[in-house]
């Protein structure tokens, strides 16, 4: 690890990232920036008992998920203004088993077909007319 990178990571970090999203950003694996990050006592930018948005304290449940967010409002506020962070990992681009068309899946990767309509033709061998979705 170089001092270009040890110096990214201690901005992503100070910005609040997590190690995957330094790892995604900078190449290196994600138990490397765990380890520089606890070697170097650097546990994040933010305090997590106060809003990420507005500064507000934040009350954490026993047993529950972290809160890094006060309220609904502050959370939506927050992911509106950082847009960048969200991880949309969720698409797959597919080719139809059937007709050979490209479409894309929203969180399938194992689909096969690119409507019903095809489904149909493939599976039962009835010529279904092909509709544009």
């Amino acid at each position: 690890m170089n001092l270009i990178e040890k110096e990214s990571i201690r901005y992503w970090r100070g910005e609040g990232l997590g190690y995957k999203a330094i790892a995604a950003k900078t190449g290196l694996s994600e138990n490397a920036i765990k380890g520089y990050c606890r070697r170097n006592e650097l546990g994040g930018g933010y305090d997590p008992n106060t809003c990420r948005h507005c500064g507000k304290p934040v009350e954490q449940r026993p047993k529950c998920k972290p809160r890094k967010f006060c309220c609904e409002t502050c959370c939506q506020a927050w992911w509106n203004a950082h847009p960048y962070l969200v991880e949309k990992k969720a698409h797959y681009k597919l080719a139809c088993a059937h007709c050979g068309r490209q479409f894309t899946s929203y969180g399938n990767r194992g689909r096969k077909y690119c409507g019903h309509p095809c489904y149909i033709a493939a599976r039962f061998g009835k010529d279904v007319s092909h509709y544009d979705a």
